[in-house]
């Protein structure tokens, strides 16, 4: 069996206005992530997938993160098998912080990847 390579993007490429979908846990979320971003934790993603379909914009495509890339690698994989254009980004929030991308934490605490 053959199967095509997970698409994936460096944290550094994702676009300022690009959709972006944190699956962390939500400790993982409050200490520190993107601004804008959706958090659905891989969890409970199957059982809330109508809010991502719902926030996603028309024919938007989906940049999954977590913290390093194996979570949202599988995420993304499920995601577009349920016929979604998404990525994995690579690295995930380290590679993001290490790119000096910026980060909020909940509660206005100085904001760190977990």
């Amino acid at each position: 069996m053959h199967f095509a390579p997970l698409p994936a993007v460096d944290a550094a490429e994702v676009p300022a206005d690009g959709f972006l979908l944190d699956v962390r846990e939500d400790d993982e979320w409050a200490a520190g992530h993107a601004e804008g971003a959706l958090h659905l934790p891989m969890s409970r993603l199957v059982a809330r997938f109508g809010e991502l379909t719902e926030a996603v914009p028309e024919g938007g495509r989906v940049h999954v993160v977590c913290r390093v890339g194996g979570r949202s690698a599988q995420v993304a994989q499920y995601l577009i098998a349920q016929g979604l254009d998404a990525v994995n980004v690579d690295g995930g929030m380290l590679r993001w912080e290490s790119a000096g991308r910026p980060l909020v934490a909940d509660g206005g605490a100085q904001a760190f990847v977990l």
